[in-house]
């Protein structure tokens, strides 16, 4: 029988299943199919769903639009594939997150309509919104998929972390975007809550226009 637990902040809310058949998981997924909310993790048995709040979503969008104005002043193709699940029975293991992109792999995953994790390359970016630190570690899930480079932005710091065997270690600069690095974009992240949004995009554009 699933045991369950849960943890409530005010950022995030995070229930945890124990026990939980990868059927079950399945039937949750085919259940939210057309949710963006919750996400769902699983890892052994182990499933945390997770539903964030508004200030979760605002570090999101911000950090989505900041990849693709980056992408697009330095002339770099990508694919966001948003929270798209991926999933492999196999791996007994599962992820949603907040949003994540194909940059190296993008001409390849250009066009395609359905995710085949088990043929298809993982995520090249995974960015994560952990204001709360989680119940269940995903960065093993992460390490198994081979997803090579994650965002992780607690509120404060994003943290820019490169798979490197099957551990993930902090690095200063971007692998998709190798101009860019953890300090300017933690800089940016936080201005996009306190400039006007118009006055951060001009920020934005003028960062991009820099690096060129």
């Amino acid at each position: 029988m699933a045991r369950y637990e849960t943890v409530i902040t005010p950022p995030e809310q995070r229930v945890v299943l124990r026990n939980v058949s990868w059927e079950t998981y399945e039937h949750l997924l085919s259940d939210h199919l057309d949710a963006s909310t919750p996400q769902f993790t699983f890892d052994h048995g182990v499933l945390e769903i997770m539903s964030p709040s508004s200030e979760h979503e605002e570090y999101k969008q911000a950090l989505s639009l900041l990849v693709e104005m980056l992408a697009e002043g330095l002339g770099i193709d990508i694919e966001n594939l948003g929270s798209t699940t991926f999933k492999r029975s196999q791996l007994e293991r599962g992820f949603e997150a907040d949003v994540c992109f194909y940059v190296q792999n993008a001409a390849r995953m250009h066009g395609k309509v359905h995710v085949e994790p088990a043929v298809d390359p993982a995520p090249d970016l995974v960015i994560e919104i952990e204001i709360t630190a989680p119940v269940l570690n995903k960065l093993p899930i992460y390490a198994d998929f081979g997803v090579p480079e994650i965002w992780r932005y607690d509120g404060r710091q994003l943290r820019i972390l490169q798979l490197t065997g099957s551990e993930y270690t902090e690095r200063p600069k971007s692998l998709a975007f190798p101009r860019a690095s953890s300090a300017e974009l933690s800089q940016l992240v936080q201005q996009s809550m306190s400039l006007k949004r118009t006055e951060w995009l001009r920020t934005l554009r003028n960062w991009v226009s820099e690096l060129r």
